[in-house]
């Protein structure tokens, strides 16, 4: 068995009443001891994948955290096509900043991370109950449960900052948890991590792939710190906390930067030196419909016979125009990271269209997109990051990079960059450049001046046939180019949103068919179905019951 499928194939081996969390109260802890079944030591791999499958279903199922994380930002968009993609407006809302507390992306974002704090509550109620038994590796296991309960609190941090805080599982019938502001979230995650972290296993291996191990448990941190402007109201910077917890993976020594970008990526990418924290997926054995589908999700019908999937694609999501004009004609990044141009069959055949006004002219994309509310099947650049498989069912086999090691260099970077040491900023960019650019290396220099200076190369402004263009200044976003490399390095990696907020520019800046938008679009609302059934929960402010 491969060591990418080790947690997550597990989950068959023992059910630990993992069940939808959407009340934040699930009782069914009984079943673990069903039967006189008594685990220990030897189950611990099907023990920790109950707690650690919703990670990739909240990330990467339909709608879900990283759908929320790039529709909504100047990355993609979904817009009509000749075969649909309204599905009642909700692609455009999440693209104009008008989604709704009723709206799935909010709401399976929030119920699908709470079944992962649910699931790590209930193990951890077995172990400290006696349920469990796990000898001297108690202590390790349960770090390692709260390090990942504190992992779903940091998407519920980042999406919807004023959050229910749940950390036990036997709670009384009726239990209604209280909101806590996002300052207190914040404080609760770095409590949480600042003690258990050191706990963690150092080991690099099979049996911790896919894990917490100490060192995702720093990257996790050196985010945590990242953001902790933004996460704590504007309370507090953490820029010199953020540099230690990045110097600890780098002075570990055992995470490198692959030689090429490409590497990380594809589909056998389980021995990656550069993933720290991965989603592991194998076809065969993650058997979710949507588990991880961006080549459905992206590539037109006829690209079935490209690559001989098992399915045909869907043709949906598409690179904005600006954000692939953004990208220097000689960055890898470009042409390794997109599909563009004619399109051909596996065995050379030139592809067609098969819908809309197109039909019959041959399928070639092209970097246009006339708005959110038109588009042909030619319109707009696909993802091409991540390898697509010849003969691929509708799941990719790719693990899903969540921190990899040109993260943390890049987040050294900005948090450098942040505290007046611009010159080292710029080493550590260039250093994560320089595989992007082995044909004009002297492009991949970054200096110190580019990096303090404000405005972005990202242009900004209306593109569309629905309104004349427009021009955004951008000077007002400091620290622009680093906003712009993070871009260029992380493209569908389901977080540009995050680091858009943190550069003051996810609401104060308009793109393709998007407007300028109210700062309270920075988060997202509670869903609603939450407000009806718990009175302890208040709306978000800017948005209505």
């Amino acid at each position: 068995m491969k060591a990418k499928i080790m947690i997550y194939a597990l989950a068959g081996a023992l059910i630990i009443g993992a069940s939808s969390c959407t009340n934040l109260l699930d009782r069914n802890y009984t079943n673990i001891v069903a039967d006189g079944f008594q685990p220990g030591e030897d189950d611990l791999g099907a023990l920790l994948s109950s707690a650690y499958i919703p990670w990739r279903q909240t990330f990467l199922l339909w709608n879900g955290v990283a759908r929320a994380q790039m529709l909504s930002s100047d990355e993609d968009v979904i817009p009509a096509r000749p075969n649909g993609w309204v599905d009642g407006g909700i692609y455009k809302r999440m693209h104009q900043h008008t989604w709704t507390a009723d709206d799935e992306v909010v709401v399976v974002s929030w119920d699908r991370t709470y079944t992962g704090i649910n699931a790590c509550n209930r193990v951890l109620f077995q172990i400290e109950s006696g349920q469990i038994a796990l000898g001297e590796k108690q202590e390790v296991i349960v770090a390692e449960l709260k390090v990942l309960r504190a992992s779903y609190y940091y998407i519920l941090v980042d999406l919807f900052a004023n959050v229910p805080l749940v950390t036990q599982f036997d709670v009384p019938e009726g239990y209604l948890p209280e909101q806590s502001t996002r300052k207190e979230v914040y404080d609760f995650i770095m409590s949480e991590l600042t003690t258990n972290v050191p706990l963690l296993s150092e080991a690099i291996d099979t049996e911790h792939y896919g894990r917490f191990n100490k060192w995702a448990g720093y990257a996790l941190m050196a985010k945590m710190y990242l953001n902790a402007q933004v996460f704590s109201d504007g309370n507090n910077t953490e820029w010199d906390a953020c540099i230690e917890a990045c110097d600890r993976i780098i002075n570990m020594g055992q995470y490198l930067l692959e030689s090429e970008q490409r590497l990380v990526f594809i589909t056998n990418n389980e021995n990656s030196k550069e993933i720290i924290f991965a989603l592991p997926f194998d076809e065969t054995y993650v058997t979710d419909w949507n588990a991880f589908d961006y080549h459905m999700y992206t590539l037109q019908p006829s690209n079935q016979q490209t690559y001989n999937f098992q399915a045909g694609p869907w043709g949906g999501v598409c690179v904005i125009p600006q954000y692939i004009n953004s990208f220097d004609a000689d960055d890898e990044r470009l042409a390794n990271g997109f599909i563009k141009g004619q399109q051909y069959s596996s065995s050379g055949t030139v592809l067609n269209c098969t819908m809309g006004a197109l039909t019959g002219q041959p399928l070639a994309y092209i970097n246009e997109v006339p708005s959110i509310d038109d588009s042909e099947e030619v319109h707009g650049l696909r993802w091409g990051k991540f390898e697509y498989a010849m003969g691929i069912t509708n799941r990719l086999s790719n693990d899903f990079p969540v921190f990899r090691y040109a993260d943390v260099l890049l987040m050294k970077a900005e948090a450098l960059l942040r505290s007046g040491h611009a010159a080292e900023a710029a080493e550590l960019v260039t250093q994560v450049r320089a595989r992007n650019f082995t044909a004009q290396p002297n492009k991949a220099t970054v200096t110190a001046a580019q990096l303090e200076a404000s405005g972005t190369i990202y242009d900004y402004g209306r593109r569309d046939n629905l309104v004349p263009p427009t021009s955004d200044d951008t000077s007002i976003i400091q620290y622009g180019r680093m906003l712009d490399e993070l871009g260029w390095e992380f493209t569908q990696e389901g977080r540009r949103r995050q680091d858009m907020v943190r550069f003051n520019a996810f609401t104060t800046l308009s793109w393709f068919s998007h407007d300028k938008s109210d700062a309270t679009k920075n988060i997202f609302p509670i869903p609603n179905r939450q407000l009806r059934t718990n009175g302890n929960l208040k709306q978000n402010p800017g948005y209505s019951n």
